[in-house]
């Protein structure tokens, strides 16, 4: 048995061998190709030719192994394409862009003006004092404006929410993504305690109505099962429901928000760390209009937009496994007003120093089967 396993190997081994070979010969014969279209100001794309190939090898292939052949040649095809493509259009101005701002960005500063949602003792507030050494806080009451204050050079960073451990992405964020032109600076991950608030004298058998962020409900679904009387009421943010509870004369109502907020704002801790999971992290991005990449920096954005057929994303998946980079992140949303058309965002950890991924960005960038490419950033992660 274990000899025939060796010897099946070593067949194996001389087959790798000369497909190394044909592999090779054949990227050398298209990068013929690409010249020779350079001359006659040809695409690099040719639909009806790799039909045709791909009809030819599926019945070479038969039925047992034809899809097998077909992906086999798909993923030739990409290689083929992005050989071609860096001869005909030579290095994407993104990789000038990424080294510019390699070069020129300072230190991530220490006092700034910064925007958020909420108001102090939200979890936003907390997330900031940590990016941020001494900043000067801009409060908003919606995610979009703190998007629109750095997009126009009202504040030159803001922070926002992108995910929870427990209740998953914040949709509504990566929803303004795509409506908006920022890049990603800094990003961290937050400890989330919840607490159940009330003002002072309140006992839990007083309680009728909770009032929180609906993420915060989220992410305390046992807690609240096991008090299934209380009325669950949304509010646009945590602290902010604290702060207008305490401001209030109720006697019936409670929060839930960071224990903070009980100091800050008067309030009496009736029950702590309700949330589900003691692990329970919020995963906050910090944002700036203009490209800041420090050397620091391990973790990388893109966003891209793909055509509306089988395998677009698993081909694009494919290229970042292919050069060993490992994908922390990958999030789909609806393009607006196109049906069953998605914006993905891929975060994934490496340097943009890195010559393949460079190599891999440069493609993309410039791949025109890709309708949207958007490098949204390269940033350190804690």
């Amino acid at each position: 048995m274990k000899n025939n396993l060796e010897n099946a190997r070593r067949k194996i081994d001389a087959i790798d061998e000369e497909l190394i070979k044909l592999f090779l010969k054949r990227l050398a014969v298209s990068r013929e190709v690409a010249l020779a279209k350079k001359d006659a100001k040809g695409a690099v794309t040719d639909p009806m030719r790799e039909r045709e190939i791909l009809a030819k090898v599926s019945e070479a292939a038969g039925a047992e192994n034809e899809n097998a052949a077909r992906m086999f040649f798909t993923n030739l095809f990409s290689i083929s394409k992005a050989c071609q493509r860096s001869i005909l259009k030579g290095p994407s101005s993104l990789l000038a862009e990424i080294d510019k701002a390699s070069s020129q960005t300072q230190p991530f500063p220490s006092r700034a003006f910064v925007a958020c949602c909420g108001t102090e003792g939200s979890y936003a507030q907390q997330a900031v004092s940590l990016m941020v050494k001494v900043p000067t806080i801009v409060y908003f009451s919606e995610f979009e404006k703190v998007f629109e204050a750095v997009e126009k050079g009202f504040c030159p960073y803001g922070v926002l929410p992108v995910e929870n451990s427990a209740a998953g992405s914040v949709s509504a964020v990566y929803d303004l993504m795509q409506k908006h032109r920022f890049h990603i600076v800094k990003a961290l991950k937050l400890k989330v305690d919840h607490a159940l608030l009330a003002p002072q004298g309140v006992k839990m058998e007083d309680v009728r109505e909770v009032i929180s962020h609906p993420h915060a409900f989220s992410q305390c679904r046992i807690f609240l099962k096991e008090h299934s009387s209380f009325k669950i009421s949304p509010a646009s943010n945590t602290a902010v429901a604290a702060k207008e509870l305490a401001m209030s004369s109720r006697r019936d109502a409670a929060v839930i928000a960071s224990r903070a907020c009980a100091e800050l704002y008067g309030l009496e801790i009736l029950a702590d760390r309700v949330q589900d999971a003691a692990y329970n992290y919020t995963r906050f991005i910090c944002i700036s209009k203009d490209l800041e990449i420090r050397p620091d920096a391990n973790r990388i954005s893109v966003m891209m937009s793909l055509p509306h057929r089988p395998g677009a994303l698993s081909a694009i998946i494919s290229k970042f496994a292919a050069i060993d980079v490992n994908l922390t992140k990958l999030e789909s949303r609806p393009v607006p007003g196109m049906d069953f058309e998605f914006n993905f965002v891929f975060d994934f950890e490496s340097s943009v120093s890195n010559p393949s991924v460079r190599e891999l960005l440069s493609e993309l960038s410039q791949d025109p089967e890709i309708e949207r490419f958007e490098f949204l950033g390269s940033y350190n992660e804690k």
